[in-house]
């Protein structure tokens, strides 16, 4: 029981959820990719990336000085489903639409002077 509650109340938070739904839409993002679209400093986007890898929802891989983060590979069956609704619900919700525009909008600028 204490998983499930741990599980669903990651996804409770506006920040937590559009993490999510911008991981499982681009596959693997850098701390900077994430601050730049949400417009939060690195210490929020870092907590919250925290929150979620206690929750088991995210990986974690250091390259550099930046951590790169993507969907859990050994996520839990309950997960597995919730991820699913996500995408057939939540990404196309306005605020999902333009988090997708604006990365795709930073990611283009950043081939320039990527994270390394």
């Amino acid at each position: 029981m204490k998983h499930l509650a741990q599980t669903l109340k990651a996804l409770s938070d506006p920040v937590r959820l559009r993490i999510i739904l911008l991981l499982q839409a681009e596959g693997e993002l850098c701390v900077c990719d994430l601050m730049a679209v949400l417009k939060l400093p690195q210490s929020t986007v870092s907590r919250h990336l925290a929150y979620l890898k206690r929750s088991c929802w995210v990986d974690i891989r250091r390259q550099g000085v930046w951590m790169h983060y993507t969907l859990s590979k050994e996520s839990c069956d309950i997960c597995n489903d919730l991820l699913l609704i996500l995408k057939q619900h939540a990404s196309n919700l306005p605020e999902a639409i333009a988090d997708r525009k604006a990365l795709t909008a930073f990611l283009k600028t950043k081939i320039e002077s990527p994270c390394l």
